[in-house]
Formats: structure tokens, sequence, C-alpha cells
């Protein structure tokens, strides 16, 4: 699989998940981040319905895998958890706790909010060390006070849960105890790293490329 150069500063803003790679069945990544995180995964794990040559396991009921890859096929039945959960509490009864998740986005828009949210269960719940990237940046979930990579003009967008008190240095706009998700939206980074002062937990929403 080939690749293209890309900013520096994006590889640089982009958090190192390096125990193993989950790909779901959204839209397969096209951007050159991604898409190297992909070819250099240490242990590929991908959901049903995502399956691809170098899969290390395929996770799901099976209903969609190929049959050239049901050799490497982990059937799980039940219906409780989607597959994308299914294939991370795999990855955490391996001992794996930072995953890079790919192809989480796209499609059906139920499924991407969904996908999107379960960062901070996996988080929480799991003791995840979690990226989602896209094609267009990366979601990290978050509690308290964290100081991120970045590059000015980077674009921010931070979506508020749980946190009453939230304040920011290094953005372009204050950060607040936002009560609307799209009050969080559009901030702006003015060096190479911010701070997010929060008593509880957000999702961060960084892109590859300044505006």
């Amino acid at each position: 699989m080939e690749t293209t150069d890309v900013n520096n500063d994006s590889w640089e803003c982009c958090p190192k998940t390096d125990d193993c790679v989950v790909l779901a069945n959204g839209d397969y990544p096209t951007h050159p981040i991604p898409l190297s995180i992909l070819e250099h995964a240490p242990y590929l794990v991908c959901c049903d319905g995502a399956a691809i040559a170098q899969a290390d396991i395929i996770i799901g009921d099976g209903d969609s895998v190929p049959e050239q890859f049901r050799d490497r096929l982990l059937q799980i039945e039940e219906q409780e958890d989607n597959d994308l959960t299914k294939a991370t509490r795999y990855c955490v009864q391996m001992g794996w706790h930072r995953i890079a998740y790919l192809g989480c986005t796209g499609k059906r828009e139920d499924h991407t909010l969904g996908n999107i949210s379960l960062l901070m269960r996996y988080h929480r719940d799991f003791g995840i060390d979690g990226i989602m990237y896209t094609d267009h940046g990366f979601f990290t979930p978050c509690h308290g006070i964290q100081t991120f990579r970045s590059f000015p003009r980077q674009q921010v967008s931070i979506f508020n849960l749980t946190a009453m008190v939230l304040t920011s240095e290094g953005l372009r706009w204050q950060a607040y105890p936002y009560q609307e998700w799209w009050q969080g939206t559009l901030n702006e980074s003015l060096a190479n790293t911010f701070t997010i002062h929060s008593d509880g937990d957000y999702i961060l929403y960084q892109t590859y490329a300044a505006k």
C-alpha cells in the first residue's frame, strides 16, 4: 500500500497509538495519515464486514466475512454490543490499551455518532487510550487537565460530556462549559501546544491541516 507525504506538523500532533489498529466497516480511509497507520499496524483487528487481506483477526458474527478470510474469524454471536466494542474487548483481553481506530465514520450517520461516543466509554470503562482517525482529523477521549501537541491554525473542536469547569490556554477562543455540542466546535490553535482545563469528560477533535 503506497502513502504520500503529509505536513510534518500533522504527524507530530498525532498521538502515538502503537499496540494495535482496529478497522471498522465505515468508509475506508483515503488520507495518508490513517493509511500509513493501517500500513504499519503492529496487529490489525478487523470488524465483521471490514476484512482485508492484511487482517490478523476478524471479529463479529461472521455474516459479512468473505470465504477466503474465514480462517481468521473469531465469531461472537451476542448482539448487546456492536462489532467495534467486540473488537475492543478482544484487544483488552490481549493486554492492548493503545488503539488506533480507523473506518469508524462515514456511511450511516447514526453509526458515526455512536462510534465516536464509544471512545469515551472505552476510555472510562476499559482503560483504553484510543484515537479515532478519519480522513480529516482525529478524535481523542479526554478527562481533566491535558496539554495537546498542535500547530498554528490547526482547527480544534471540544465536545463537552460531563465537565462543569472547562477553560483553555492557547486557543483562539476561550473554552467554557459548553451545554451544546455545536458550541465547542470551530476553535483554532495558536501555537504548537494548547491546554484544556476540565473537571470532567470531553472529546477533542483536531484536524490534520491548518485553515
